[in-house]
């Protein structure tokens, strides 16, 4: 495989970064999702506000000690896509949240885009990154008007925006 568009959507940022970085050859582009977006030797719980670890770490104790739920389902999902998704959604190890990101290539100069979903959630972990790419001349930034779920809640507007994307030179 070769010239991959990879995409990272939430937590899905932090693992393709990581695979941009071990395939840096074989990725074209790569777009972060309303995603974290981290930097070498950081976890999710460090990219992420700071309260995130210790909310993270609660919610694992109060369940059976190492997994942390699925977060709420956005407002504005169907009540059709809120039983597809609910009967898929798993709870995920804490661990993969308390684990860093080791870089093994140095900083990614891959041509990468942001899509900030703007019907935020009160506690919106993603403006950080979002305005951090929108202020980088090596970013390209965009804005979808969705909830933090646009694969499900605006999947043609976002295959559209998609569509944009990979159609611009690199």
């Amino acid at each position: 495989m070769r010239d991959i568009v990879l995409v990272g959507h939430s937590y899905g940022g932090m693992v393709a970064t990581g695979v941009a970085d071990r395939a840096r050859d074989r990725i074209a582009r790569l777009v972060y999702l309303d995603a974290f977006v981290p930097t070498d030797g950081q976890s999710l719980m460090d990219a992420g506000p700071p309260t995130a670890r210790q909310r993270m770490q609660e919610l694992a104790k109060a369940g059976d000690g190492w997994r942390v739920p699925s977060n709420p389902i956005p407002p504005d999902t169907s009540d059709a896509d809120v039983k597809w998704i609910s009967e898929r959604r798993l709870p995920q190890s804490i661990k993969c949240f308390e684990q860093p990101l080791k870089m093994h290539g140095g900083d990614l100069s891959l041509p990468r885009s942001y899509i900030y979903l703007t019907r935020v959630a009160p506690a919106d972990p993603f403006r950080p990154f979002a305005e951090r790419a929108k202020n980088d001349r090596h970013w390209r930034y965009y804005e979808l008007d969705a909830s933090h779920s646009a694969h499900i809640t605006a999947p043609t507007a976002l295959a559209q925006l998609l569509q944009t994307i990979v159609s611009q030179p690199t």
